[in-house]
This record gives C-alpha cells, structure tokens and sequence, in this order.
C-alpha cells in the first residue's frame, strides 16, 4: 500500500492519528472519533501574553517565502528576531500532517492585523503560492479547525474559517491553499 492510499484509508475509516508527543484532540464524524496529536512546545515569549475574551473566526495562513518544512520554533526565532513576543500562531501545520502548537490556544494572536483579538492563527508549512499543499496537512487541517470550531462554538463557513488575504492585503495563504478552502470547510463540517 502506498502512502496516498494509507492516507485515504485512515482518512474515511474517521481516524487520524498524527504520531507525536502531545494531546489527543478527538473530533466526531458520523458517530465515528478521530484523532490529532498536538506536539506541544511551551515556547518562552517576550512579554505576558494576554487572554482572547471571544473567538469569532479561524485564520489560515501559510509560511510564504520558502516551502522548506520549518518548525514551529523555527517560526518563533524569526518573529522573536523581528523583536515580536515570539510566534504569532497558535497553530503550525506540516506536510506530512503533524500538528505543533504555537502560541497557547487561548492567547491572543500576532498573525492579523487588526483580527488578533478575536481569532485563532493555523499556520500551513509551505509556499502555496507555488506549492500545493498535501493531503495529509488538509487532513490534519480539516479536524484541527473542527475541534477550533467546536471549542469556540463556531459554525464552519465564509465568516468563521478566512484566509489571510480575506482580511488583510497580502497573497496569504497562497492562491493554492486558498483555493482548497471551500474543501476544508466542507470536511470541518462533517466533523462539526
């Protein structure tokens, strides 16, 4: 069996298990569980992180710039070096589908201006204004976003899962990965 069809397989039987360090995060599809790991990484941050009061929506980005697979604390240096608090997401997504934590869920963000207050940041790993973006990271995306929308109450749709460029001026996430939102969404739902 070859990796595509490993993947759709885990994928329609309803779990998903991404191996890592971390928590289990279970989501529901048709009465089935699935299953993400969270690599957590208990990052050092520049100054106290403040707690979000709501959360209305869910942001996607990409890395942009490299499509080199960088860590979460590859991210965290570069925003510390551009004298940041440190990583800006809550949230980075690899290709192969493992999942890091950035900043706490539940802290605002630095990855929107002027939409920091009231969303949560999921960072793909890539460039997907020229790369396309794996099945196994839409996979791992789709019940990542599922379990955002149902600890925060959020309906998947146009108003509650956005890319960057939705909100801000910038190519984020890249054309490639933007155009798969529709699809994301989709598969957050059957989740929700």
């Amino acid at each position: 069996m070859n990796r595509r069809e490993f993947l759709r397989r885990t994928f329609f039987t309803g779990v998903v298990t991404v191996l890592s360090s971390g928590i289990a995060v279970p989501a529901m599809a048709a009465g089935k569980q699935a299953k993400l790991t969270v690599k957590e990484n208990h990052f050092k941050f520049q100054e106290p992180l403040v707690r979000r009061a709501k959360t209305e929506a869910v942001i996607v980005h990409h890395v942009g710039g490299t499509d080199q697979d960088v860590s979460a604390a590859k991210i965290h240096q570069w925003h510390l070096a551009n004298k940041w608090a440190g990583i800006g997401y809550h949230y980075i997504i690899h290709k192969n589908g493992t999942v890091e934590r950035g900043r706490p869920m539940n802290a605002v963000g630095a990855h929107c201006y002027n939409h920091n207050h009231n969303t949560v940041g999921v960072c793909f790993v890539g460039d997907y204004e020229r790369a396309v973006p794996t099945e196994a990271a839409i996979a791992s995306g789709q019940i990542l976003l599922a379990y955002i929308c149902k600890t925060y109450g959020l309906t998947p749709g146009t108003k509650t899962i956005v890319g960057h460029r939705d909100l801000c001026d910038t190519l984020c996430p890249g054309r490639n990965l933007y155009s798969e939102l529709t699809a994301i969404r989709s598969g957050v739902a059957k989740y929700c």
